[in-house]
């Protein structure tokens, strides 16, 4: 149970299912940026007191009535619970609900040994493990965001910020056969990008970024910039270092206005998308890239903890200079 900056347990009860509702029993849970932003009060859709945990995989216990997937059967979760029923709901868009409950957001999440929810948002999949199935909501949102892009081969794509969803929109912008430029403030990142993404260029963002950019794309300057890092500043440089004639889409959210210069904007004809969550077919296509070998994930988790003794490990992760790409932690009884 997270408070501002406090990270404790909690004993609650085990849930019962009610009609329409599986149990999960969480085997692995991925910690994404978005529970690091929580905990340190810079997360825009938070309240406190929440249980943490959006990226889940585990195992089927009990099912309510009116339920088809079967015990024991192995899953993962898709965390955004939409009403259905509005705007965005029903032109398929339940990632962007007017009404959304995001697991580990808007209400409590998986950072348990048990949930229950709905149906709907519990997919049967063999052939991965439990880690495997824990992180692929994170891909998930790079998908989204490269999908948002409509990236072709001929593009020449920024991903600002090298952490887990900026690894998954790099795979695939890859996987679209574009070339794929990096920036990140930590060189351990890049590297890292570098020797298992094959990468088509490094952009250290704390030097000259316009520069750097100009060297490596013969002044033409990237065509696609996905912003992956949080930053207010990195997020407002986008619109001066883009290609004419360019798109922009942002995947963080940050709790501040983001501006920028309006003739610099015009005169590109920038194209300017958001990118929230994502959506069922972002999660098929993750899954089916990690069992076809298309999507890598060896060395991805860099870090894990058991259920435990995470508290202490977690606020490990948040400290600078961890060396975290991506932690999960793993149920005792895993």
């Amino acid at each position: 149970m997270l408070s501002l900056g406090v990270l404790e347990y909690k004993q609650l009860d085990k849930p019962t299912p009610k009609a329409g509702e599986v149990l999960v029993k969480i085997k692995s849970i991925g910690v994404c940026g978005t529970d690091i932003h929580a905990y340190g009060g810079n997360q825009p859709f938070f309240e406190y007191p929440r249980v943490l945990g959006h990226e889940l995989s585990g195992v089927v216990e009990e099912v309510g009535s009116g339920v088809a997937i079967e015990k024991g059967k192995a899953v993962y979760v898709i965390p955004y619970i939409s009403c259905g029923n509005c705007v965005a709901c029903r032109n398929d868009k339940g990632n962007c609900c007017t009404n959304i409950e995001v697991l580990g957001v808007h209400r409590d999440g998986g950072m348990c040994e048990y949930i229950s929810i709905p149906e709907k948002y519990v997919v049967q999949t063999d052939g991965l493990s439990f880690n495997d199935l824990a992180v692929v909501e994170c891909f998930s949102i790079g998908a989204h965001a490269v999908r948002r892009a409509d990236i072709k081969a001929d593009d020449t794509v920024l991903v600002m910020g090298s952490g887990p969803i900026g690894i998954g929109a790099i795979q695939f912008s890859k996987m679209s056969g574009a070339k794929v430029l990096v920036s990140d403030v930590a060189k351990e990142k890049l590297d890292f990008c570098r020797d298992n993404y094959a990468v088509d260029g490094l952009v250290d963002a704390l030097g000259d970024v316009t520069q750097q950019l100009s060297e490596l794309t013969n002044g033409d300057f990237p065509t696609v910039i996905i912003d992956c890092t949080g930053n207010v500043k990195a997020m407002e440089s986008a619109v001066t270092n883009l290609a004419h004639g360019g798109k922009i889409v942002y995947v963080s959210v940050v709790k501040a206005n983001i501006t920028f210069s309006d003739p610099e904007f015009h005169k590109r004809e920038t194209t300017l998308l958001g990118s929230r969550n994502a959506t069922r077919e972002d999660f098929e296509n993750v899954v089916n890239g990690l069992k076809n070998g298309t999507l890598k994930s060896e060395g991805f988790i860099t870090h894990s903890s058991k259920f435990s003794s995470m508290v202490e490990s977690f606020k490990n992760w948040t400290q600078p200079g961890s060396g975290v790409i991506k932690a999960v932690i793993e149920m005792d009884n895993a």
